[in-house]
Parts: C-alpha cells; sequence; structure tokens
C-alpha cells in the first residue's frame, strides 16, 4: 500500500455465495491440471479474471490535510534570571532560536514566558505549568519538542524518589534545555530547617537554621549571622557553615515578632537577597498576674475585682487592708484572718512574677515597709508596672507620694481635693492617644456621667489623657525607666459602673490602660506599622504630635521611596502604596521603623540560586532530549528529525517531524472497468473454443 493509497474489495455479489464458487473452481483447475486438459491454463486466467471482477477490486485514495507540528520554547523570566549575565543570555540565545526556526516549513514555533508578571504563581520557578499552557489543547501526535531557556532551578516539577526515572507522558519531548549561567557559580544562602508559630512571651522561640555555601569549592568554615527582631538587631552568632545550628530569639511582646537571620555575603556570591531568612513567631501571654492592693473597703474596691476577675486570662491575687497594726480592738485574732497574709513573698520574693500591681486607695498604714515599697519602685523601673488609683488619703500626709514611690509616680499632689461635680473630659493628647481615642461621645451622644471627687496634682512631664474639675489632672500616663506608671486621679469612677446618669466608658479605660501598662503593641502611642493588603502596602502611624514627616520604603532590591501620609483622626496618619516585587521591605520616618512582606518570607525562587541541570536531567533523558549550557557552547543549530531518531547533540538540538494529518476525503476508481473486462472475457472465451476446436 502506498502512502495514503490502498485497494479495497466490494463484492457484488454475497462472500457465501461468492467462497464456495471460487473453491469449486479452484478444484475444477486442479482437476484439469492432474488430467492435463488441455486449455486449462486458458481456463484457469479466465476464472480468474472472473471471479476478481466479482470482488469488485477498487482503489481508495485519501485526501489528507497536513497539520503542522508544534514547537514550543519557554523562557524563564522568574527573578533568579536577571542574576549576572542570565537575561543576556536568554535574550541572545531566544534571538537566535526564532532565526533558526523562523520560515521552516510545517512548524508553529510558539513563545510562552514564565515569570511573576506572566499568569503563573507568583513565587518560584514555574516551568510545567508554562509548558502544559503552551501545549493546551494541542495532540501528542503534533508535539515536535520543547525548548527550555532557563537556569535550570524549576520549582513544580513532579516530585521522584532517589533513583526513580518520569513516567512515559510525564512531560512532551523531547525535551531540551538552553541553561543560562556561568559555569563556575557561587552563592550562600540561609535556610530554615525548624521554627515555632507560637511562643510564650518573655520566653525563647528557638530556630533551627544551615547556612550553605553553594558552587565554588572557595569553602568558609564559619559563618556572621545577624538576628534581627521587628527591625532592630539584637544579636549577632557565629555559625559553622553546613551543619544545623539552633538559634534562640526573645519574644518580648505579645502579637507578631519578625525575626530575621541574615547571613554575612562572602565574595563572589550571586546575591545576598537569599543570605536572608525570616520567621514570623506569634507571641502569647501566659495567664496574666495582677496584685490589686486595696487600702480600704469601699464600693470600687468591687468594681476593680469584677474588670479583672471577668477576664478568664488574669490570675488575681487581691490584697485588703482591713485592720492596721497600729489598731487595737478586742476583736480576737482568730477571727481577723484565716491566714497571715504573705508580704514578704508577695514583694520580695515573687514581686517580679507580677505583670501590674494595682494600688486602690492605698495609704501608708504601717502594713508595707519602705523596704517592700522600694522593691516596687525598682520593679518599675527595671519593666513593671503600676497603676494607682489615689483617693482623698493621695493629698495627705500618709500619702505614698511621701515613700520610695516618688521617684515613679508622675503626679504630685498639692494637697488639696475637689469635692463637687464634674463630667471628665479627654485632653487633647487624650483624643489621640490609643487608650483613650474614639472614646469620647459624640455631639449626638449623652456626655459622660458625674464624679463628684478628684485629688489635686501638677504633672511635669508626662502624658494627661483625661480632665478633672477646672482642667486638672485626672488620667495620667508615664514611662519610668524601662517600666510604666498610670494615675487616676479620683476614687469615683466605679460610679460609671453603676450608671450614675448615663455612666461611661469605665470599664474600657481601664481594660485599654492595664494593657498599656504591659506594653501591648497595639496601644502603643508612637508607633509605626505596615501591612500587605494584596500588592498594596498599608502604612499606618500613630503619634501624639501632628506634622510627622514622610517615610521611606525601602524594597527588596535597596531602592528608597519616599511617602507622605495623609493625616486621620485620633492621631492616626495613613497612606498606601502598590508593589510589584516580592520580598522584605522596611519603612521608616526616622525615628521609628517596621518591616512588612509580600508573598512569603522565604521566597522559594530565591531558595537556590546556582545553575544547574541536576532538576531536569530525568526529564530531559526521559524523552530523549538534551542540555547545552550557553555559556560553554553558544546557541545550538536546530534540525528536523524522524520519530524515534536521535534527538539531540552536544552542539545541536532537534525536533521531531511528525507529518501529522486528518483525512479531509477519500477517493474510490474501480481497478475492473466493466467494458475492458468484458472484451477481455469475450477473447478468453474464443482463445478456449478455439483450444477445444483444435
Amino acid at each position: 500500500m502506498l502512502d495514503g493509497v490502498q485497494i479495497a474489495f466490494e463484492p457484488l455479489i454475497p462472500l457465501s455465495i461468492l467462497t464456495p464458487l471460487a473453491i469449486l473452481a479452484v478444484l475444477l483447475v486442479l482437476f484439469g491440471l492432474f488430467r492435463r486438459a488441455r486449455g486449462t491454463a486458458i481456463r484457469f486466467l479466465l476464472l480468474t479474471i472472473l471471479f476478481g471482477v466479482l470482488a469488485g477490486p477498487t482503489l481508495l485514495e485519501e485526501e489528507r490535510r497536513y497539520h503542522d507540528d508544534v514547537a514550543l520554547v519557554v523562557v524563564d523570566r522568574s527573578a533568579s534570571q536577571s542574576l549576572d549575565r542570565r537575561a543576556d543570555q536568554t535574550d541572545v540565545a531566544l534571538t537566535a532560536l526564532l532565526g533558526d526556526l523562523d520560515g521552516q516549513a510545517g512548524l508553529d514555533v510558539r513563545v510562552v514566558e514564565a515569570g511573576p508578571d506572566s499568569g503563573g504563581p507568583a513565587d518560584g520557578t514555574h516551568l510545567v505549568s508554562a509548558i502544559r499552557r503552551g501545549l493546551e489543547g494541542v495532540p501528542a501526535e503534533r508535539t515536535a519538542g520543547v525548548i527550555l531557556i532557563t537556569d535550570g532551578q524549576v520549582h513544580d516539577l513532579p516530585r521522584l524518589a532517589v533513583g526513580d526515572t518520569p513516567a512515559e507522558g510525564t512531560l512532551p519531548g523531547p525535551l531540551h534545555v538552553l541553561l543560562t549561567g556561568e559555569v563556575s557559580e557561587r552563592d550562600r544562602r540561609i535556610e530554615i530547617i525548624n521554627a515555632p508559630t507560637f511562643t510564650v512571651v518573655d520566653q525563647s522561640a528557638e530556630t533551627a537554621i544551615i547556612v550553605h555555601d553553594q558552587g565554588s569549592s572557595a569553602q568558609e568554615a564559619i559563618a556572621r549571622v545577624t538576628i534581627r527582631r521587628d527591625g532592630e538587631v539584637i544579636e549577632t552568632r557565629i555559625v559553622p557553615v553546613g551543619r544545623e545550628v539552633v538559634l534562640p530569639v526573645d519574644i518580648t511582646h505579645g502579637g507578631h515578632n519578625l525575626i530575621e537571620f541574615e547571613a554575612e555575603a562572602v565574595p563572589g556570591e550571586l546575591t545576598a537577597e537569599n543570605n536572608r531568612a525570616a520567621i514570623t513567631v506569634n507571641g502569647v501571654r501566659d495567664r496574666l498576674r495582677v496584685l490589686l492592693v486595696s487600702g480600704e473597703p469601699y464600693p470600687g474596691e468591687r468594681a476593680w475585682r469584677n474588670l479583672l476577675k471577668a477576664d478568664p486570662a488574669v490570675d488575681l491575687v487581691h490584697f485588703t487592708i482591713l485592720r492596721p497594726p497600729q489598731k487595737q480592738d478586742s476583736t480576737p485574732i482568730h477571727e481577723l484572718a484565716l491566714i497571715a497574709f504573705p508580704i514578704r513573698e508577695l514583694f520580695e520574693i515573687k514581686l517580679h512574677e507580677f505583670d501590674l500591681i494595682i494600688f486602690d486607695r492605698f495609704w501608708r498604714r504601717g502594713v508595707l515597709h519602705f523596704t517592700y515599697l522600694e522593691n516596687i519602685a525598682t520593679y518599675v523601673l527595671e519593666g513593671g508596672a503600676l497603676l494607682n488609683a489615689a483617693g482623698p488619703s493621695f493629698a495627705g500626709p500618709a500619702s505614698i507620694y511621701r515613700t520610695p514611690l516618688r521617684q515613679i509616680l508622675p503626679g504630685v499632689p498639692t494637697g488639696e481635693v475637689t469635692t463637687r461635680g464634674f463630667r471628665p473630659a479627654l485632653s487633647e493628647t487624650g483624643k489621640r492617644h490609643p487608650v483613650t481615642a474614639g472614646l469620647e461621645p459624640g455631639p449626638s451622644q449623652q456626655p459622660w456621667g458625674r464624679w463628684f471627687r478628684a485629688v489635686d496634682v501638677t504633672v511635669d512631664d508626662a502624658d494627661v489623657l483625661m480632665h478633672g474639675p477646672d482642667q486638672k489632672p485626672l488620667l495620667v500616663l508615664d514611662r519610668v525607666g524601662e517600666g510604666r506608671v498610670a494615675q487616676i486621679l479620683s476614687d469615683h469612677g466605679w460610679l460609671w459602673s453603676r450608671g450614675l446618669e448615663g455612666g461611661g466608658p469605665q470599664a474600657e479605660i481601664m481594660r485599654r490602660t492595664a494593657h498599656w501598662l504591659m506594653q501591648e503593641p497595639a496601644l502603643e502611642e508612637e508607633s509605626l506599622t505596615a501591612e500587605i493588603e494584596g500588592a498594596t502596602l498599608k502604612i499606618t502611624r500613630r503619634s501624639l504630635d501632628t506634622g510627622q514627616p514622610p517615610v521611606v520604603i525601602t524594597g527588596p532590591d535597596g531602592t528608597p521611596r519616599s511617602l507622605d501620609l495623609t493625616e486621620g483622626r485620633d492621631g492616626i496618619d495613613f497612606g498606601r502604596i502598590d508593589l510589584n516585587v516580592a520580598g522584605l521591605y522596611r519603612v521608616s520616618d526616622g525615628t521609628r521603623s517596621t518591616i512588612a512582606v509580600l508573598g512569603n518570607l522565604n521566597p522559594v525562587e530565591f531558595s537556590d540560586l546556582v545553575s544547574t541541570d541536576r532538576h531536569l536531567r530525568p526529564f530531559v533523558e526521559a524523552t530523549g532530549g538534551g542540555t547545552i549550557r550557553l555559556a560553554r557552547h553558544g546557541e545550538p543549530d536546530i534540525r528536523r528529525v524522524l520519530p524515534g531518531r536521535q534527538a539531540a547533540g552536544s552542539t545541536w538540538v532537534g525536533l521531531v517531524r511528525n507529518d501529522a494529518f486528518d483525512v479531509a476525503g477519500l477517493k474510490t476508481t474501480p481497478l475492473a472497468p466493466p467494458l475492458a473486462v468484458l472484451l477481455l472475457l469475450l477473447v478468453l472465451l474464443l482463445a478456449c473454443w478455439r483450444r477445444e476446436g483444435q
């Protein structure tokens, strides 16, 4: 059968009749040969022609429509391809390749780029998905081959076990790789092996890392690793290269803690971008321990207890002075207390285990020795928190201001107490401070209820958030040493919890004040935060001052950009900027700084940057393709090869000539024209008659 031409039979009579007749004819011819009868050869020829005509031989000719073979060129445009000379090598190779393929008959050349803007995944090099996009709808019999121009770092290849080979048809072939990059490259990178997702505040998050040196034989034995927490350098460590090392990092606050590890760069490496790795550790607080010291029983004491006991995360130790030592009466000792209160244990031995100490209407009554009060002052200076809810005694000679606590209390009593009705109000600072911002009632809302007593104080260098009568300080916050102090200069806050004249947000103010004292990041009055929304960087700055400078945004490439923030309400400035490169962004306004990450904290694309054919080699070999390093051999020649033939050499790559086609029509031509066959049969019959007549 010729290509596209074949012979078919269309019997003129049913085979059930034709077959027995043909057998009978063969037997007659054999009998004639056996008897050596005259004219047997002519009879055989006559019968053969007769039965050939009855079999209906027909010539079938296919009308074929040939299709072009598809050659796919996938160009790696990922971030790693911008290193060194790889982008130039890629462009030169692509130009030469398209020049060789241009105008080749029967070949449809398709070019697909794989990169951040190609519609594929943003993180990593995804060449397999690019191949599938480029060959979508193309049958295997029309695929001439796939040519990849890449550095060999591909992150969506099918996983193979050690020693396994890809299954047939895993990737179309032949698969050829034109490898960019230099023959000898060096790069240092840092890898996170294991890291916690959350850690209790004031404990260490232990992170396992490995520093790798790849490529060149000039390996370093050690590497200097800098550790940052929320953008600030906290430690530098010397670690061995190529070995797992566990580095502990203290978690100092609740919420997200961004921990960075940066290995010192080495000469000649491809990039320092992958010398950094980062993790986010969520700081969670253990149960908060609060010590409430009430100087005497009064209605507000229950309000404090209810507020603190309502929080399941708070362990409350409440110490109420019911009977001072100097008071003498006939009450039996066994009726005064079930157990002796552990003053020394609380205020000396275990003092630093408390997160917050509250003095509620406390005054000097000889219960706490000055030594213990000195311990409390030291506790605050070293990072503790103290809340003083002052009563009338704060203005008198027994005031705790006349103790070692004076060194940490911001409000200095004048000796006066105002005892008339007044409505607490936010100061200008209070309207911007996160502890009280947004709490003041609006014009259409009911005003806060009145209080009826306030202690007069003078404040030098502290933040006054609320005013009492005659614009005198009512709520004062201050930072002292490493710790914080708050003063509420009235003992009538409980009137709000009772709903007097509509009440007020006493519980919310107390809650925010307590969390500010315990240094919650969300309540910092001077803060700069940045977060990613889609591909937009959202920047928020809170400050007690107006007229703040613009922020400077430094991207992964080190290029700074300036952005003026829009001033909003409650001391909050905000701004947005669109991003187009994944990685770590640093934001600073000169005094505050923060960081944000677009995409993964540790991008897969930069996890390994040395040019290699290691990942693609099994798939190239399985499809009969070849690998050519452009820096060594230059751009390859293109050849068309037949299916099953060798498709690659040291300096050339082959594309298969499939000659795929569809059958558009079928032409039929009878091989036994009736008139010609009839004349031939007549001639043979005459020949038989003549032979018989002799």
